[in-house]
């Protein structure tokens, strides 16, 4: 029976990567064909276009669309003469991170009242970006959007964005010193192909967040957090009780991979990652990955220290300051999150290494929407420069807990001041030396599902590590190999 059950999974997963790769480019033409149909129709990108299942969202789309007969531009030029652009933003930690960025859009449009800025909340990064699809297929794409850095292969080979490097470019030497400014770790997946399709904005890597009072508890120096593997074991042992675990760690679809990530970074010889740099390959089955999924069984079945079963990402920061878990695993954007609800002293740390010191990137970059005109693509860039200037981009780091994403944000007494305030915020920026991208790749959304799918598989007992990982190895070269 065991065995009947895991083949049907196997059977399961390797059906729908057949079924993708038949509908994939069926689906990429239908996209072109709309979006062409579309925008010949209007002339530029509409209002809306997407339902939207957010309730302030649906009511700000029904306050600025245009009647059904109607341009854009003209809709939008009606009232108050402003162009008017639509963005796009998800929004994946606690907090009142869309609140913030909402002021960000008042802002803006306070200083340039020919301009207005009109911010859609989309939900989490999956229902933006499935939001973002149905825009375009719908003749109506926004004319920026916050979407993944690990979509930038997707957006460049669907065409839903376009590359930057002629704005940049046409700003001389003042664009060279922007570019130049971002942090490389976050900078470097922003490239396909040499061009930059993206900027960073709302980026993160993820830390250990360790409860100090609970060690102090079981006679762990508070200020001592893991280093290493066995001791993130060992550890996590000796904080399991009958009501908290030692580790939390997200094994949900859409997580598993970046915490995955960085394990096998941790894990890696050479210092590979999971991927190659075009996005075009995966080594999923090294022997060296093999151990780190195994290590995640063993957290859970041998050494008894984390929950059983699929963890959901959304889950660990509650489960952590109501103190069901001592250590979790999580994005820095949870920062404020938790700094500002934990009611016990806790703190950062690097994420255990094994054989190297390695951490996940990850997060959220501005893209501008391929085929909109030229006055919205201006106007579009403008917003971008200004939201990720170096006082804001400061700011959002200080509201939020993502990491400042240039350089010369260290510089200001604002990020100065909130390291000695809040020091468990500076372990990322002073870990970003040691992280790569998470897992990214072309179709990296299929790629994410089929990893995902083969890492649960494991964790619920139907396949063993390496079996888990030869499936995804198979399977994600059938999807990859149309790009080959």
């Amino acid at each position: 029976l065991h065995l009947s059950i895991r083949r049907q999974r196997q059977m399961c997963i390797r059906d729908r990567v057949c079924i993708v790769k038949k509908t994939k480019k069926i689906a990429a033409a239908v996209l072109a064909m709309t979006m062409a149909a579309g925008l010949a129709v209007t002339g530029c990108s509409g209002k809306g276009g997407s339902t939207d299942t957010d309730p302030a969202a649906a009511e700000q789309s029904k306050e600025t669309a245009g009647s059904a007969g109607e341009s854009k531009d003209d809709a939008a030029k009606a009232d108050d003469g402003a162009l008017h652009l639509t963005f796009y933003y998800p929004v994946n930690v606690g907090g009142s991170a869309a609140q913030l960025i909402e002021k960000i859009c008042a802002d803006f449009n306070a200083e340039n009242p020919d301009i207005f800025v009109e911010p859609v909340y989309t939900g989490n990064y999956d229902d933006t970006v499935t939001k973002i699809q149905t825009a375009m297929q719908g003749g109506t794409p926004p004319d920026v959007f916050v979407s993944l850095a690990t979509q930038r292969f997707t957006m460049a080979s669907t065409g839903m964005a376009m590359p930057l490097d002629e704005l940049i470019e046409a700003d001389g030497d003042e664009g060279k010193a922007y570019i130049d400014d971002f942090l490389p770790g976050f900078m470097e997946d922003s490239y396909v192909d040499g061009k930059i399709y993206s900027i960073p904005f709302q980026r993160s890597t993820m830390v250990l967040y360790y409860n100090k009072d609970a060690f102090k508890e079981v006679g762990l120096d508070p200020e001592a957090p893991p280093t290493t593997w066995e001791e993130l074991a060992e550890y996590g042992q000796k904080l399991t009780n009958d009501g908290r675990y030692g580790v939390g760690i997200a094994l949900n679809s859409g997580s598993a991979q970046w915490a995955f990530t960085g394990f096998c970074l941790q894990n890696s010889t050479d210092g590979q990652n999971l991927m190659s740099e075009d996005g075009k390959s995966v080594y999923f089955n090294t022997p060296e990955n093999v151990e780190a999924l195994q290590f995640w069984l063993d957290l859970q079945n041998e050494y008894k220290c984390m929950a059983e079963g699929i963890v959901q990402w959304t889950d660990l920061p509650t489960q952590f300051l109501a103190g069901e878990v001592a250590m979790i695993y999580h994005t820095t954007g949870n920062m404020a999150n938790i700094h500002d609800n934990a009611d016990f002293d806790f703190g950062t740390a690097f994420l255990p290494a094994h054989k190297r010191v390695g951490a996940p990137t990850g997060g959220g970059n501005f893209y501008i929407s391929s085929n909109i005109s030229e006055d919205r693509v201006q106007a579009a860039w403008k917003f971008i420069k200004f939201a990720t200037s170096t006082d804001r981009a400061a700011q959002w780091s200080l509201d939020t807990g993502y990491v400042a994403t240039r350089q010369s944000c260290f510089d200001t007494d604002l990020i100065k001041d909130y390291y000695a305030e809040v020091p468990q915020a500076s372990v990322a920026y002073e870990q970003l030396p040691y992280a790569k991208p998470e897992l990214t790749t072309y179709n990296a959304a299929e790629i994410w599902r089929v990893l995902n799918d083969n890492i649960q598989a494991a964790v619920v007992g139907d396949m063993s590590a390496q079996e888990a990982l030869d499936a995804a190895q198979e399977q994600a070269e059938e999807v990859l190999s149309e790009y080959q």
